[in-house]
């Protein structure tokens, strides 16, 4: 599971040393040193990097790649303002938040993800397929995320009194019991978790019904921005490419990972492949991996409106991408 829960202030935690990094994975040739801060475990939502990284994509570009995995207890907002990093990926919700509300410098330089992979999960033998048939049903909801899930309902004509929403604590198994109807979880992945309990589930996500937000959006300070310009879009080229790669066949990479990168992760290989199979469509664009399309900003901009996060376009620079 990929939510993260504490990226809210994370410049406080910044501060205070909350957000220590893994130790590192790095390319194998040398050349330009660049740091990526991960936004999670390693699992298959990074696998285009580790691509990158073992299929020599980066070496390639004269990069000489530093990987930090992320986990529950980094922020990795806090990574770039501490400078232990030059890019990550975070949520554009607590990038755009933090420069609308603390000035932090950062700017939007690509999104992996062009639909965020957030959604409502049910069982199939209880399906809730879109928004209305949540009236009158247990939705479960980590407190971070109710903001977006009453958001959605508003865009759908609904209220959040329609539905009963209780606190979700990241366990499918009330749901497989039968406990609640519903949870708002990672589509890519929590399926595949119920599917083991010998349960069939099924998902929407919250991007089609309104809520139209990137994630995984690749973040920079405008310091590193300016500083290392050529190294940035040497590691967007050498991303994309190490992501088409990825994406061509979804079942081929994870298992060439599972003694390295996937190791101790306690997470089966087939649920690396569900994963990866999954993300595929939320990844991809006309305009290229990690595209930054207006239409795409502006959707983003639109919905985070929705709960009180007023960007701008200027908080995105899509220049880097032209040059890939």
């Amino acid at each position: 599971m990929t939510l993260r829960l504490n990226r809210r202030h994370f410049l406080q935690a910044a501060a205070t040393g909350a957000a220590a990094a893994s130790l590192p994975r790095r390319a194998l040739a040398a050349g330009g040193p660049l740091t990526m801060q991960a936004a999670w475990i390693n699992d298959a939502e990074f696998a285009g990097y580790f691509l990158g990284l073992d299929g020599g994509h980066y070496a390639a570009e004269g990069l000489d790649l530093t990987y930090l995995s992320g986990g529950p207890d980094v922020i990795p907002e806090s990574t770039i303002i501490a400078g232990r990093a030059d890019l990550a990926l975070t949520t554009p919700d607590t990038t755009i938040k933090a420069i609308v509300e603390q000035g932090a410098p950062f700017r939007i330089i690509g999104a992996q993800y062009q639909k965020n992979p957030i959604g409502i999960v049910s069982l199939a033998s209880n399906p809730i397929r879109e928004p209305k048939d949540l009236i009158g049903k247990t939705l479960a909801v980590p407190p971070v995320n109710v903001i977006s899930v009453e958001a959605m309902l508003k865009m759908n004509g609904l209220s959040p009194a329609d539905v009963n929403i209780v606190p979700y604590a990241y366990d499918p198994t009330p749901l497989v019991k039968g406990e609640i109807d519903a949870s708002l979880d990672f589509t890519t992945n929590v399926p595949y978790t119920i599917s083991q309990q010998g349960v069939e589930a099924t998902s929407f996500l919250l991007y089609d019904f309104g809520y139209t937000i990137y994630n995984d959006t690749v973040v920079v300070t405008e310091e590193v921005l300016a500083g290392k310009r050529d190294l940035l879009v040497a590691w967007l080229r050498a991303s994309r490419r190490a992501w088409a790669e990825n994406l061509a066949d979804p079942a081929l990479w994870p298992p060439k990972f599972a003694d390295t990168w996937f190791k101790g992760t306690g997470r089966t290989i087939e649920n690396e492949v569900f994963f990866n199979t999954a993300q595929k469509p939320l990844i991809e664009h006309p305009d290229g991996i990690f595209a930054l399309s207006g239409d795409g900003i502006e959707k983003c901009l639109s919905a985070l409106g929705t709960v009180g996060i007023v960007g701008s376009h200027d908080m995105f620079d899509a220049s880097l991408l032209a040059e890939v």
